[in-house]
């Protein structure tokens, strides 16, 4: 690799993106926490807390992968949380979390239809705020 302006301005980019991802994945997972240990368990919570999954699953991709675009990045966001939900069907989640009650902060328990389609519309809509923050620093 060479050390040319455009490379050390995409490393620059890269770190800005991580850091930022990383402080986005804190509020969220905080913000996850608080709606599964101290609301009420409604449709409401439940739809917020999908959606809060779906916001973590996007800023973990960005940090671990901070030089991948929006729409990547929302294409994996969303295969990964469709995949989890499709994976409750097997039944599996729900028996591990009997075994280890964390487990359902990562993997669910109950298939919901419901939740694909909270998923995917939080993943468009952090994927376009992502979009819009990026486009702000390219041009800045």
């Amino acid at each position: 690799m060479s050390d040319t302006p455009s490379h050390r301005s995409t490393g620059v980019a890269a770190r800005r993106r991580r850091i930022a991802a990383s402080g986005a994945l804190a509020a969220v997972i905080a913000a996850g926490l608080l709606v599964h240990t101290q609301l009420p368990d409604t449709a409401l919570t439940d739809i917020a807390g999908d959606a809060l999954y779906a916001a973590a699953a996007y800023a973990g991709i960005v940090l671990l992968l901070p030089r991948l675009g929006p729409p990547v990045v929302a294409g994996i966001a969303a295969a990964w949380c469709v995949g989890v939900e499709l994976f409750q069907l097997t039944g599996l989640p729900g028996l591990w979390a009997q075994a280890f009650p964390p487990v359902v902060l990562l993997l669910g328990t109950v298939y919901d239809a419901r939740d694909l389609i909270v998923y995917l519309a939080t993943v468009v809509v952090v994927a376009l705020v992502d979009a819009l923050v990026r486009g702000r620093r390219a041009a800045s």
